[in-house]
């Protein structure tokens, strides 16, 4: 199918503006990816020409929509790798994702004693909540370290997962040092304790994808609008089995089968875990982004990325005094630096005046920034639509912001 980057530019509107009249380059995919063309179109109609609330009415556009809304459930699972489309749940995104399971799961599994185990490379999304439950349940939160590379020390979990281990929350690729954990490792010390395996696939789901049914993980998270869909609209996958034990997370509309005063029942999956309205043009402009994906060769898309990666990792290192953290083979491609004697907001502020756009702070994962004895990094994040002209332009001037501040 081969790999046009410069044709698929152009499906990306946002990509052609100027900024302090400079052509953009847009450099902060991690934090939110550009829509095509085709996704903007899409909730354009829903909302001039399909717009009616789903599952309620028996009128023409209430059940068009109704149909697109389900088709598009029926998308996410092919492309997940879910093995039925009642296995996927639409929320909020991946942060009210992982709180539903966080909520819901640990309200009935987790007791005082009990354990929950995540990494020292996790996003907060998937810390604060799992934090929250130990607290309100009285159980630990337990952490695998990180070596220097930024690498999972996995030798460390006889030591950490045991029987009382009930959650192991890990991400596929850090988004911050874009390491990619060995999951297959993870998963099953998970299941040999009878824990579940929580896995947050927000830069992974994007740069490479997920079969889950293949990787065995009991949840899967996800936010749309890192995968070029609107925001606004995330899913949580889970395994049939494993969903069915669990109380609703939310009540209200929609999540129900009978209610009255003395008794409430509820509905199958997946709505009894979408209570209210659903952001059902989200969800479609999710299907349609996963079918612009589609219409790509996945493979050449990753061949890309990673040359983009290299092509920067090699240049950046030339820079006297910079850092790269996360060294680890086929990382994601994101790539977080310090220099010394830089402050990385001073640094950002400068690539920002060259029309370069990355991001600067601890990009919601203090625990990285403590273990490598700063308080914030730089961060390039790529996406399929960056261009080797896009790499020259961020390390001229990321030479250029050196220059100034030293």
């Amino acid at each position: 199918m081969g790999f046009d980057v410069e044709k698929i530019r152009r499906d990306f509107p946002m990509l052609s503006q100027s900024v302090y009249g400079r052509p953009l380059v847009y450099l902060d995919s991690g934090a939110t990816a550009q829509k095509p063309q085709c996704v903007i179109d899409t909730v354009a109609r829903m909302y001039s020409a399909m717009n009616s609330n789903i599952h309620r009415g028996v009128h023409y556009f209430s059940d068009q929509m109704t149909a697109l809304y389900e088709d598009a459930r029926g998308r996410v699972c092919r492309y997940i790798g879910a093995a039925a489309r009642e296995e996927v749940i639409f929320t909020s995104g991946a942060t009210a994702s992982i709180n539903l399971v966080a909520y819901a799961w640990c309200e009935k599994f987790l007791g005082a004693g009990d354990n929950i185990v995540v990494s020292e490379i996790e996003h907060h999304s998937n810390i604060v909540p799992w934090q929250q439950a130990a607290l309100r349940k009285g159980a630990e939160l337990r952490v695998v370290p990180v070596d220097d590379a930024g690498a999972l020390r996995l030798e460390c979990l006889d030591e950490i997962i045991d029987e009382r281990t009930k959650v192991v929350a890990v991400t596929q690729a850090s988004n911050t040092l874009g390491t990619r954990p060995d999951l297959r490792v993870l998963i099953d010390a998970a299941h040999a304790v009878g824990a579940v395996a929580v896995v947050d696939g927000c830069q992974g789901v994007v740069h490479g994808g997920v079969d889950v049914a293949a990787l065995g993980c009991d949840f899967y998270c996800f936010s749309g609008h890192k995968l070029y869909a609107p925001t606004g609209i995330g899913v949580l996958y889970g395994r049939r089995e494993v969903l069915e034990q669990m109380p609703p997370f939310m009540s209200g509309g929609d999540m129900v089968d009978k209610v009255s005063f003395e008794r409430t029942t509820f509905a199958p999956l997946p709505l009894r875990f979408e209570a209210g309205t659903a952001n059902f043009v989200g969800a479609v402009g999710l299907g349609e982004a996963i079918a612009y994906l589609e219409g790509l060769d996945a493979e050449a898309v990753v061949r890309h990325e990673r040359e983009l990666v290299e092509r920067a990792t090699e240049q950046l290192l030339a820079v006297d005094g910079l850092r790269i953290y996360g060294t680890t083979p086929d990382k994601a491609p994101i790539i977080s630096f310090t220099v010394d004697g830089c402050d990385h907001y001073d640094i950002g502020m400068i690539l920002d005046k060259t029309g370069v756009a990355i991001r600067t702070g601890h990009h919601c994962a203090e625990p990285v920034m403590h273990r490598f004895g700063v308080n914030g990094m730089c961060r390039a994040s790529f996406g399929l639509y960056n261009t080797t002209a896009d790499v020259d332009a961020l390390v001229a001037g990321v030479r250029r912001a050196v220059r100034m501040l030293k």
